[in-house]
């Protein structure tokens, strides 16, 4: 892989860590509406699948969702505006931290039902495949999604119709506090694949080569005319379901043993002891990112909030 890749991977991973970290500083201030979902230790997933990914190319996402917008290319005053629900954000405020969508980089918009977006990627795959376009679809869902009506609907058409869908699992091992050996029989949840007739693969979601590769291989399949592939990535949430969840379900020692398995910390010791990043650099890229993230805070900050005869715009009804 080029260093240009290499960087560009840890850079985008960081930059997300950082932004999540800031959220997380945010919230406790009072300034983030609702609740919040961080993707603080999955940076890896959304970063190894988007970097294969072209712009006019689709991803759906999830209530985890930040990182996998930013990954795909989305800027980060107009994401953080609209997490603090600012007339400035990319749904003008009315989505959230839950519901951030953007059709110019492909940002199909992410949804807090479990398992909703995955119908939603099957329908994208068939409207790339009925327009004749080369566009393919990557649709992330958690391991508790596998187990909605959704997963198999979704899955079971776009191996029918063979539709260039990338379908990813995010296996952080729980569904909200319900572990996944408690909810289903198979450790690998790839091993579902089979039922559908297409390639699955579990792999290492906190190795980011390892998603990229993978990610890589199923884009050829898809843009091939090969049809979907499952991904699953076997990954860990840092913190809790969501702000208010303290995660004390979790088994003493677990946090701590997959912290050391942090992907970002990972590709940075690679990068360091191969001599494609030094110290020097890896400050350098840090402190850009705090001070671009600083900029969306005050960005964001000094937004207005949508006015009330507002409220009835841009929706359906």
């Amino acid at each position: 892989m080029k260093k240009e890749t290499l960087i560009r991977l840890y850079r985008k991973m960081l930059e997300i860590r950082i932004f999540e970290e800031k959220v997380f500083e945010l919230y406790g201030q009072n300034l983030v509406p609702g609740t919040i979902h961080l993707y603080s230790g999955e940076e890896a997933v959304a970063v190894g699948v988007c970097t294969n990914l072209r712009q006019s190319d689709y991803i759906v996402s999830t209530h985890r969702g930040h990182g996998h917008c930013i990954a795909k290319g989305a800027k980060l005053d107009k994401t953080m505006a609209e997490i603090l629900g600012k007339k400035t954000g990319y749904c003008k405020g009315k989505g959230g931290s839950m519901h951030i969508a953007d059709f110019s980089i492909g940002m199909l918009g992410a949804t807090a039902v479990v398992g909703a977006g995955i119908p939603i990627a099957t329908g994208a795959g068939l409207s790339s495949k009925l327009r004749g376009s080369d566009q393919v679809t990557a649709c992330f869902f958690g391991d508790g999604a596998s187990n909605q009506g959704t997963f198999h609907e979704g899955i079971n058409l776009a191996a029918i119709w063979r539709l260039p869908v990338l379908f990813v699992c995010e296996n952080n091992l729980y569904a909200m506090g319900t572990r996944q050996t408690q909810a289903m029989l198979p450790q690998d949840i790839s091993e579902r694949s089979v039922a559908y007739g297409i390639p699955g693969v579990s792999i290492d979601g906190n190795d980011v080569l390892s998603v990229y590769d993978a990610a890589e291989e199923a884009v050829k399949r898809a843009r091939g005319g090969l049809g979907p592939t499952l991904i699953e990535c076997k990954t860990y949430r840092q913190k809790g379901h969501s702000r208010w969840d303290p995660a004390t379900y979790r088994p003493k020692g677990e946090v701590e043993k997959w912290l050391e398995k942090d992907p970002i910390i990972r590709l940075e010791k690679q990068l360091l002891s191969n001599g494609e990043l030094s110290e020097a650099k890896t400050t350098r890229i840090k402190r850009e990112i705090e001070n671009a993230v600083e900029d969306a805070v005050k960005f964001a900050v000094s937004s207005p909030y949508p006015a009330g005869d507002e409220a009835l715009e841009d929706v359906f009804a």
